[in-house]
């Protein structure tokens, strides 16, 4: 963590669980072993129909709500979708864009991605953007050039204004759900590469101004030693998120000296 140039934002990914019932006892369960956020900003990312439900929960709480999808279009003939307009006025400032659920299940591709990302911010969302490489890719040698093939994707004709709201999240997909975590000094490779990538695109001022997350399967027993890397800014945490004391855990790493 840089946190001179940069927050540092530990987030929750709740993916498809809990009920606004249990969304509200989350709250009250977090807000009665919730520190004190000295150095981290604190998001969960809730399914769309729990929103309502989190905004209230939270509001008295320096927790912020996020979603965990959007559609790039404003309006239309979209069953099912959620525009980024709908999500800003429910009180949602991130929104989670090409997590890799998205890509293997529901065929989201770097074109989508990069829509999504300029529907998020058009809006006023920050949106949180992941990257990461399968373990056949990583065995096959080329995570290097999936990662800056997806970043400079995401990014395309995103204004240097406007990307100092992106969040960026590095996800191993062969470490989510697995179990299995990247060690910190993989998981800092590739952070500190996907911020070199920033730099050549945008300048070192810029780039050393933008979080980077890491997002394979961070929990409370390796969340200090990951966010000691230098480039890693926090985390996007999957089955830890869902547990109060797990996640204050890890928020307690991210507020070390």
């Amino acid at each position: 963590m840089n946190r001179r140039y940069r927050k540092t934002i530990i987030a929750g990914n709740w993916k498809m669980n809990k009920t606004a019932s249990e969304t509200k006892q989350f709250a009250e369960e977090l807000k009665v072993i919730l520190p004190k956020a000295k150095w981290c900003d604190i998001l969960v990312c809730v399914p769309a129909v729990n929103i309502p439900a989190a905004i209230r929960a939270f509001k008295e709480m320096r927790v912020t709500v996020g979603a965990e999808n959007l559609f790039y279009e404003k309006s239309g003939a979209y069953t099912g979708e959620v525009s980024a307009e709908m999500l800003k006025d429910l009180g949602v400032k991130y929104v989670i864009v090409g997590h890799s659920e998205r890509r293997q299940l529901f065929g989201e591709t770097d074109i989508t991605v990069n829509k999504k990302v300029h529907a998020a911010l058009n809006a006023g969302l920050h949106p949180i953007i992941c990257v990461g490489e399968s373990l056949e890719q990583r065995e096959l040698g080329v995570t290097m050039d999936l990662i800056s093939l997806q970043v400079k994707s995401a990014l395309a004709g995103v204004a240097p204004d406007k990307l100092r709201k992106c969040v960026i999240a590095y996800e191993p997909v062969w470490a989510i759900g697995t179990g299995r975590t990247a060690t910190p000094e993989q998981a800092g490779e590739v952070c500190t590469f996907i911020r070199a990538t920033i730099r050549h695109l945008y300048g070192a001022r810029i780039a050393r101004s933008v979080t980077i997350q890491y997002g394979g399967s961070m929990n409370p027993g390796n969340a200090a030693e990951l966010l000691a890397q230098p480039d890693i800014d926090g985390g996007l945490i999957g089955g830890a998120a869902l547990k109060p004391d797990q996640f204050v855990e890890i928020i307690n790493a991210a507020n070390q000296e």
